[in-house]
C-alpha cells in the first residue's frame, strides 16, 4: 500500500517546493519594490530638507547683515547709536611664546591632628 501512494507523495512534495519557492519569490520581489518606493521617497525629502536648509542659510546670513540690523534699528525705535572711539576697547592676543605664570600654592593654616597617636 505504501508503494502505492509512494510516487504520489513525491509528486505533492515537489509541488509543493515549486510552489513555496514561487510564492517566496513574488513576496520578496514585493518587499524590493516597497523598499525601492521607500528609498525614493526618503531621497526626495533629504533634497527637499538640503534645499530649505539652504533657503534658511542664505535667509540668516542677510539677517546678520549690518544693512538689515540699521532698518531694524530704526524700524523699532531702539535708539542705538554706533560706539565712540573711546568706547570701544581692543584686547590684544596673547603670543604663543609667553609662558603661563607660576601656580601659587596656599595652604590653610589650622590645628594639626596627628594621624598616628
Amino acid at each position: 500500500m505504501a508503494s502505492r501512494f509512494g510516487p504520489a507523495v513525491k509528486a505533492f512534495v515537489l509541488c509543493l517546493l515549486i510552489g513555496g519557492s514561487g510564492v517566496g519569490y513574488v513576496w520578496q520581489k514585493e518587499q524590493l519594490a516597497r523598499l525601492g518606493q521607500q528609498i525614493k521617497l526618503r531621497e526626495s525629502r533629504l533634497s527637499a530638507l538640503k534645499e530649505q536648509n539652504e533657503k534658511l542659510r542664505k535667509q540668516l546670513a542677510f539677517m546678520r547683515s549690518p544693512r538689515f540690523l540699521e532698518a531694524r534699528i530704526k524700524e523699532w525705535s531702539l535708539g542705538l547709536v554706533l560706539p565712540q572711539p573711546g568706547q570701544i576697547w581692543r584686547l590684544t592676543e596673547p603670543s604663543a611664546e609667553a609662558t603661563p605664570p607660576e601656580p601659587s600654592h596656599q595652604y590653610a593654616q589650622g590645628d594639626r591632628v596627628p594621624l598616628y597617636p
